[in-house]
């Protein structure tokens, strides 16, 4: 999360702390992991910083190698050459499924699946809408000048955590965390949340920082 937010300008400034866990995330948009397993992964018991970067680097090798093939091909395809072998992409696809299955089986994976399995596209219509009403609440909060850590904001954050638990998994202070973090590191995620106010992503990851303790 942001170490300071000027309320003038909307910039935001990071501390090394903050920035260190965003690099971790955006190295895993990059190897286009979605936002929610990312969650998980980071908020496991069993992970390994070390561990991971190391399996980072090298699916981004592999990534590197592939778009190099593909680059060269185009001079084969321009000569009439068969370059169909440049768009295999099974060695990164297994190295990636190998990364998911050591760090993404976590319990909030296996309960999400499970809790999950039988939504139908109406109820995640529901669940999409009633998710935005409670960023629409934060930027409200936002803009009636509360501060992340007043009484109304922590209540939202825990109407947060609530309806993550209840609508897809035990939601505990360590991911609820994680997501706080997400929600301003990618650029996507904070887009969409900001469209109800500028610097509202970056309230809530405060707000939520305050209600974790971080």
């Amino acid at each position: 999360m942001p170490a300071f937010v000027d309320k003038t300008t909307g910039y935001r400034f990071y501390d090394e702390k903050s920035f260190l866990r965003m690099q971790e995330i955006l190295f895993y948009r990059e190897l286009d992991f979605s936002l929610k397993s990312i969650g998980e992964i980071l908020s496991s018991p069993n992970y390994d910083k070390s561990k991971a970067l190391t399996e980072q680097k090298h699916l981004l090798t592999l990534k590197k190698e592939r778009l190099e093939r593909l680059i060269s091909a185009i001079d084969g395809a321009v000569k009439g050459e068969n370059v169909m072998k440049a768009f295999d992409n099974s060695e990164f696809e297994k190295h990636k499924a190998e990364a998911k299955e050591k760090w993404g089986k976590t319990d909030a994976y296996k309960e999400y699946a499970e809790r999950t399995k039988d939504y139908s596209k109406q109820k995640w219509n529901e669940i999409a809408e009633g998710m935005d009403h409670i960023m629409a609440e934060f930027a409200l909060c936002m803009k009636k000048d509360e501060s992340p850590n007043s009484a109304k904001a922590q209540s939202l954050v825990k109407m947060l955590q609530n309806y993550i638990t209840e609508n897809y998994y035990l939601c505990t202070n360590e991911i609820l965390a994680g997501l706080g973090q997400m929600y301003v590191a990618d650029e996507r995620f904070m887009n969409n949340i900001d469209k109800h106010a500028d610097g509202t992503a970056a309230f809530i990851c405060e707000a939520i920082e305050v209600y974790c303790g971080k």
